[in-house]
């Protein structure tokens, strides 16, 4: 069912507003053509392929924010309420002063977008992620719950992914570093990535799936799907938000469970939020090797405590979480971002400290 905007925004009312219409398919490919960053370093201008590409045709999906989502190496938009856009083009978000919308426009445009992504928000589902086409991640707040206005915020994603080789050139990672997780791939060592929210979290666990040999299979388990892997034999599984009723929701533990019965070689949860580190740490225990998860934390000695945390909500005491991530991650790899530059910054490993989790630097 088609969700109407429950206003007439600006850009439809007055063409000449600063708010442009949504660019036609000939804009689109602009896109493509620009050259697309890691951390503020360029990798390589995008080829004539990837400017026609799906993620490249779902940026008309974002309506008025079609324009400039393809405005050049764009990874994030931002829209809060009526205080404006904030586009990131890799050096951090940056005030984009064409834009002008007012909050009913832009609660109008959070509910079109949320509803082209298969979902709903409201008053009772005020806060909703979806994903539009093949990987744009849309995050939207309603207020009282966000107390400026509506909050948009927007993950661009590249067609493709980053092969590892090119993160390593744009200076993510460094050459000891690069060698060091190839082999982890060859070797089928459990990973998991972390890291603070926009570090590329997501892109790196991408370029190390892509790693992997072509006779395997891999299995994602996502709450709002966004890894896109180069790979020929990939089954993504998106979990499922509740109906107006209530009923239907299907969870990242429930997907986990159903994963388990479609013979992954590698099992990968792209965001470990809850209750599903207690399946994912029971399937890389029962030999499970080769897979991977990540998981937000602000550095790699806050890692053992947010496990700590995620395990509580799953019923696992800290002692129960500490032994099986002993055995059930092999390397753990911290990100983070300095001056817009996303960078390889920690690698380390799990181990007992009597019966707590800690984590030693490689």
């Amino acid at each position: 069912m088609t969700i109407p905007f429950v206003a007439t925004p600006s850009w439809q009312r007055d063409p000449g507003t600063a708010v442009p219409p949504s660019p036609g398919p000939a804009a689109l490919p602009e896109v493509g053509r620009a050259r697309l960053e890691v951390g503020g370093s360029a990798v390589a201008a995008t080829t004539d392929a990837e400017a026609s590409s799906p993620i490249v045709a779902d940026l008309a999906s974002l309506g008025p924010l079609a324009g400039y989502a393809a405005s050049g190496p764009v990874t994030d938009l931002f829209v809060n309420g009526p205080s404006g856009l904030w586009i990131d083009r890799g050096a951090g978000p940056e005030h984009e002063p064409a834009w002008s919308a007012d909050e009913a426009e832009v609660r109008a445009l959070a509910v079109r977008l949320i509803a082209r992504g298969g979902r709903h928000i409201d008053e009772a589902t005020p806060a909703v992620d979806v994903r539009l086409g093949r990987g744009i991640r849309v995050h939207a707040v309603l207020p009282p719950v966000s107390t400026s206005g509506t909050v948009l915020s927007v993950r661009i994603p590249r067609a493709a992914g980053f092969p590892l080789g090119a993160l390593a050139k744009a200076g993510m990672l460094d050459p000891q570093q690069e060698r060091l997780l190839r082999d982890a791939v060859a070797e089928r060592r459990n990973l998991l990535v972390t890291g603070a929210g926009g570090t590329g979290k997501t892109t790196l666990l991408a370029a190390l799936l892509g790693e992997a040999p072509e006779r395997e299979r891999i299995v994602l388990i996502e709450d709002v799907a966004e890894l896109s892997v180069s790979h020929p034999h990939v089954v993504s599984l998106e979990a499922r938000q509740a109906n107006l009723e209530g009923t239907g929701r299907i969870g990242l533990d429930a997907l986990l469970r159903e994963a388990l019965r479609m013979r992954p070689d590698r099992l990968v949860v792209g965001e470990c939020r809850g209750a599903e580190l207690r399946e994912l740490l029971a399937a890389l225990n029962t030999g499970h090797d080769g897979g991977a998860g990540t998981l937000h934390a602000n550095s790699l000695a806050d890692v053992p405590a947010r496990l700590e945390a995620l395990g509580a909500t799953a019923g696992l005491t800290p002692d129960a979480v500490a032994r099986q991530t002993v055995s059930a991650f092999d390397l753990v790899l911290h990100l983070d971002r300095v001056d817009g530059r996303r960078r390889l910054a920690q690698m380390g490993r799990f181990e007992l400290r009597g019966d707590r989790l800690a984590v030693e630097a490689a």
